[in-house]
């Protein structure tokens, strides 16, 4: 995969919101298979896509992307035969900067630099009206992916925000869909009193009926619009680290789960475990490898590694 066709994909993945690593190769001490500017996705299932080593250095890529995208943050990956050893003695922790021993390696060190690509907080707002509009314009200044809305649109699984300023029209239905559905935000533009009437004439049960905040946004003494549009937004804000804390039900298969882990016994490297990673079964377990080398090594004496 050239460059520019892995460009080509990772716009497709943000145009269809799937989060990714851009890891790209920014130093390389020779002996190494990879010099800077390789780079490859990291996808989270675990799929990578493109070059940045051979399959040692691959499979720590893979790991430490699949961390990234469950923090968010971007990070400087150091691949080294022997992490903290050498002359030079062990090194002070730098922020920003993972050093990872590879035994596996021939030699030679790699500098990888794993950018976190994440989707925007994706929110639907539905109504015509100027505060309608005023919403959409906000929250893209903002850097959400704010996108007008109809009743009766299916509602995507990693969908953020839900905001209703219709003045009346068909509020009740999407307002029931949201909740159940347990967007994060759900939100009713509305006076007290109305939004009051509602919310209590909704068929939702008191848990469902506590996600629908109304009157939407904080009280900032908003008159206009636009004025309307940022008190709502700035409640969204103030409540994003509950709603990240809360669980989505029917969450889609490209939301970042945790990473689940195994150690090589031969070794001893931290592997990721996807549905692609080398593995053999021993002894009522299943046993992962970093690469087809410490397979082949277990494979052949696992007596060797019993104490693994």
């Amino acid at each position: 995969m050239t460059n520019t066709e892995l460009l080509t994909r990772a716009d497709a993945l943000r145009h269809g919101r799937t989060p990714f690593v851009l890891a790209t190769v920014v130093h390389a001490q020779r002996p190494t298979s990879a010099k800077p500017g390789d780079s490859a996705l990291v996808l989270p299932d675990g799929t990578v896509e493109g070059f940045v080593g051979g399959s040692c250095a691959e499979t720590t890529v893979q790991l430490q992307g699949l961390r990234v995208l469950q923090t968010g943050e971007s990070l400087l990956l150091r691949i080294t035969p022997g992490a903290g050893t050498g002359t030079e003695g062990p090194q002070e922790p730098v922020e920003g900067l993972v050093t990872v021993a590879n035994p596996c390696l021939s030699g030679g060190t790699l500098d990888i630099f794993l950018e976190a690509n994440l989707p925007p907080a994706l929110a639907y707002v539905y109504g015509q009206a100027p505060i309608a509009r005023a919403l959409l314009h906000v929250g893209r200044v903002l850097g959400l992916d704010a996108r007008p809305a109809s009743p009766g649109e299916p509602l995507p699984p990693d969908l953020d925000v839900v905001v209703i300023a219709t003045h009346g029209r068909d509020e009740e239905s999407v307002l029931i869909e949201a909740a159940r559905a347990g967007v994060p935000y759900t939100g009713l533009v509305a006076s007290p009193k109305r939004g009051a009437a509602v919310l209590t004439a909704l068929d939702l049960t008191e848990e469902q009926r506590a996600r629908v905040h109304t009157p939407a946004g904080l009280d900032i003494g908003a008159r206009t619009p636009a004025e309307i549009a940022l008190s709502v937004y700035a409640e969204i804000i103030a409540l994003r680290p509950q709603a990240a804390r809360a669980a989505r039900p029917g969450a889609g298969s490209a939301v970042p789960r945790a990473v689940a882990e195994d150690v090589d016994p031969v070794c001893g490297m931290t592997v990721a475990i996807t549905p692609d990673t080398l593995s053999l079964d021993r002894a009522g377990r299943r046993v992962y490898f970093c690469g087809p080398g410490c397979r082949h090594a277990f494979a052949d004496d696992p007596s060797r590694y019993a104490h693994a």
